[in-house]
Formats: C-alpha cells, sequence, structure tokens
C-alpha cells in the first residue's frame, strides 16, 4: 500500500519517522479515522478535498472520505476528466474506458465525491479525476443517489458545520464490464454512504444499480454494520460510542427499514438427497 498526500496541506498530519506502512492514517476528511480492511496492495491518495483507497485491480476507489462545509458547495462546473496523475498507469483507468459505455450499459459517470459540494473550492476539477469515479447507472446517479448529495448539502449549510461523508462500491454479482475497461475492471452491483456528524450522529444506505430514479431515498437506509459487513470495511475504527441515526436531518422521518434479512441456504429435495446417499436404485 502507498500513501500519497497532498504535501503543501496533508504532510504534517503524519510524523516524518513514520512510514505509510506502519503509520495510522489520519485526514480531517476522515471521522473517528479512516475505513480499514482494504486490500493492502491498494493506493491510499490524499487529496484537498477528499481521501480514497483505490484498488489496484479494480482501478476504482474501494471507499472515499469527503467533508462537505457550507464554503465548499458551488454549482457544478465542467467535467474533464483524466486518469489519476498519482498513481502508475496500471492502476488507474484512462477516460477512453468509458468511451461508448452510456449507450451500451446505461451509466453515468458516477462521482464519489461529488462536483457541487466543491465548485465553492479551487480544487473542484480533483472530483473529475478517474479514481473518484466509478460506472453508475443512469437512474440511480441522477435520481436517490443526487437528491442525498443534495441533501449532505443543505444539511450543511442549514446547520453551519461540516458533513462527514463515506461512500463506496459493492460487487456482489456479476455485472456486463466497460467495453474498454481492460482486464479485471469491474462494473460495481451497487453502492453503499454513511453520511454523518461530528456530535455523534450518521445514518447509512445501500443502493443497488438496479434502483429506479424515483426510489425513495429514506427506503435505502440500513444500519452502519449492514454496510461494514457488505463492504467487508470497518468504517469508524477510532470510535469509542456508537453512532446515534442522523435520519430526522437528512429529512428522513418515519422509522427505519430493518435490514434485509440474510440469504439462507436452501433446503435440498428430500428424494434427490436420498438417492444421493443410498446411491443410484437399480
Amino acid at each position: 500500500m502507498r500513501t500519497i498526500w497532498m504535501i503543501a496541506t496533508m504532510a504534517a498530519a503524519v510524523p516524518a519517522a513514520a512510514s505509510a506502512r506502519d503509520a495510522e492514517l489520519h485526514t480531517f476528511h476522515c471521522l473517528h479515522g479512516c475505513p480499514v480492511g482494504a486490500p493492502g496492495t491498494n493506493d491510499v491518495v490524499v487529496r484537498e478535498i477528499y481521501t480514497l483507497s483505490s484498488n489496484d485491480l479494480t482501478k476504482m476507489a474501494d471507499w472515499v472520505a469527503y467533508r462537505v462545509t457550507k464554503e465548499s458547495i458551488g454549482q457544478s462546473g465542467d467535467r474533464d476528466w483524466r486518469a489519476d496523475p498519482w498513481l502508475d498507469d496500471d492502476e488507474t483507468l484512462a477516460p477512453a474506458a468509458y468511451d461508448m459505455a452510456s449507450g451500451k450499459l446505461h451509466i453515468d459517470r458516477g462521482h464519489q465525491a461529488p462536483l457541487a459540494s466543491f465548485s465553492g473550492t479551487p480544487s473542484a476539477a480533483d472530483t473529475n479525476i478517474l479514481s473518484n469515479i466509478t460506472p453508475q447507472s443512469s437512474a440511480l446517479n441522477q435520481g436517490p443517489w443526487v437528491r442525498l448529495e443534495d441533501r449532505e448539502r443543505e444539511m450543511a449549510k442549514r446547520l453551519g458545520v461540516p458533513v462527514y461523508v463515506l461512500t463506496g462500491p459493492l460487487y456482489e454479482r456479476m455485472m456486463r464490464p466497460l467495453p474498454n475497461g481492460g482486464d479485471y475492471q469491474r462494473v460495481p452491483s451497487g453502492y453503499w454512504k454513511v453520511v454523518a456528524l461530528g456530535d455523534g450522529r450518521a445514518t447509512a444506505f445501500v443502493f443497488d444499480q438496479a434502483a429506479s430514479r424515483g426510489d425513495d431515498v429514506c427506503a435505502a437506509r440500513v444500519s452502519i454494520r449492514h454496510v461494514e459487513l457488505r463492504s467487508r470495511l470497518r468504517l469508524f475504527p477510532n470510535a469509542t460510542n456508537a453512532l446515534m441515526p442522523l435520519d430526522l436531518e437528512l429529512g428522513c422521518s418515519e422509522q427505519a427499514v430493518i435490514d434485509p434479512a440474510p440469504s439462507v441456504i436452501p433446503a435440498e429435495k428430500r428424494s434427490l438427497r436420498r438417492r444421493r446417499v443410498e446411491g443410484p436404485v437399480d
């Protein structure tokens, strides 16, 4: 694992004597510590407006952490897609990887750290770097996903406090790959997101790539533990107390739905099981 820092602003966060491999990661984007559990070969990239863990095989981030404030928000600007200049060529997708993807797969280039949340900063263009982008269904990206981003920004403005967000992809079933994505590249089957405040409140969401444009954001709520089990990450490793729900601040007034029931292995049909145990019948 390599940790790549925005040297001018972030390098002082880690003692000079500590290596990236044996030091804990501290950035102001992560509340209660950055997620742990991603592959050790990932590259952790720390920029002014987000921190992410880029996977060498998928060439996309396993998690992205960002911090929205009322000052960072602006109107969405131009989308100038580019490969991540801080990663090796074989560790990042190039813009051509998305050629023809929209028409064939019905997907957008989906921002993990959103452009509009940082268009009030000089670093807004960094949201268009492809390590921060994933192939996200157009219906999800332009529907419940952007509506949740809108609620993050509205809350930052209304409360006047930073809003901390963790987000990342799920790979739980095979999806058609990007036409020009190359070997091992995978299109996520879904996405997770956790929105939190520094006062100890947080709410988690999971969205499937098959989500409809009009789906209710609040219906996608799950527990933080649910996200951790599915993403195989520990999201708030330094938290000392359980985080309380942030539902009401996010406009979710109804009681949260219970986590989906885990799948079970179906019982074998008795006749088939007996035949395998006893052998063929003459």
